[in-house]
């Protein structure tokens, strides 16, 4: 299923074509009843679902999925999906809603329910090979002398595997305790580790394979060894979030970072939308109460504009 938007519209353009194309991602061999993973079901042609023969439950290609309980229309959701692969910065929800003629609330629900299918398992492979490590800080004020306050900044780790995938999360604060236990999780204890003079990474010489170039005497690159695959990605999302996002709360930063990784890692990959649907089908359904904690945001709260 590769896609651009001409084919997008032209497949997808009705309720039919999207729900045709869900069904085919969910079930390529036959409708299964989820419950009881019985194939005898029939189809209830006036309400879009199935009824089990065996377990009597009714049920369609969306429930217990993201898109559960949505009165949003498909084609509407199969184009949000596309514009927030396919914007290599990403999308605003303030932009959704003007593309997709629904509020803001509703676009900014969307995004959230689109991210949240984009994140990783917990239960990934380490990396390994050669792999760079970068933190950066995101957000906040520059002072007077143009100097970066870690107190008003998130601070975030990437980890990238050359030749492979590049991972990002928020952390409390660049402290080596912190840093490496994500890199204990997280990276082989084979692999060839690359960072810069930062401290923090100096205890990694104790387990690891560690190099680094010192990039407060303007050196960037030794031979093999550099940061510039996670420099790069950095450089990246942060304009993301300068130039589409402009505003991106911390609660809500792991979600935006998810999105980043996902994008950044399937940006060769010719059948990334259809990725995505099959990871919309595949999970599970987000409650907007549980998504915003106790009240609504705000005009003056949003993540984005």
């Amino acid at each position: 299923m590769y896609t651009n938007l001409i084919n997008l519209i032209e497949q997808y353009r009705n309720e039919d074509g999207c729900r045709k194309a869900l069904e085919d991602l969910k079930w390529p061999h036959g409708v299964k009843c989820p419950r009881c993973k019985s194939e005898k079901v029939s189809r209830i042609k006036d309400r879009d679902q199935y009824y089990c023969d065996s377990c009597h439950y009714n049920f369609s290609v969306t429930a217990g999925t993201i898109f559960h309980d949505s009165h949003l229309p498909l084609w509407k959701w199969f184009l949000a999906v596309y514009l927030m692969i396919e914007s290599k910065k990403g999308m605003s929800a303030n932009q959704l809603k003007r593309s997709l003629s629904v509020s803001y609330k509703t676009a900014w629900y969307l995004c959230h329910r689109i991210r949240k299918a984009m994140e990783e398992a917990s239960n990934m492979p380490k990396l390994n090979g050669i792999v760079e490590i970068d933190e950066t800080y995101v957000g906040g004020k520059y002072d007077k002398r143009r100097k970066r306050n870690p107190y008003e900044k998130q601070p975030v780790m990437g980890i990238l595997q050359r030749d492979g995938t590049f991972e990002a999360r928020t952390i409390p604060k660049a402290s080596r305790r912190i840093l490496y236990g994500v890199i204990k999780d997280r990276v082989s204890k084979d692999a060839t580790i690359m960072t810069d003079e930062l401290k923090a990474y100096k205890y990694l010489d104790r387990a690891f394979m560690h190099k680094c170039v010192n990039h407060s005497t303007h050196e960037w690159v030794r031979g093999d060894i550099h940061t510039n695959g996670c420099e790069n990605a950095w450089s990246l999302f942060k304009r993301s979030v300068i130039g589409s996002y402009h505003k991106v709360s911390t609660k809500h930063m792991d979600a935006y970072l998810d999105e980043f990784e996902w994008r950044f890692n399937g940006r060769e990959n010719p059948y990334l939308f259809r990725d995505t649907l099959i990871r919309l089908l595949n999970a599970p359904k987000m409650e907007y109460k549980k998504l915003i904690g106790e009240e609504p945001p705000q005009e003056d709260q949003r993540d984005e504009f």
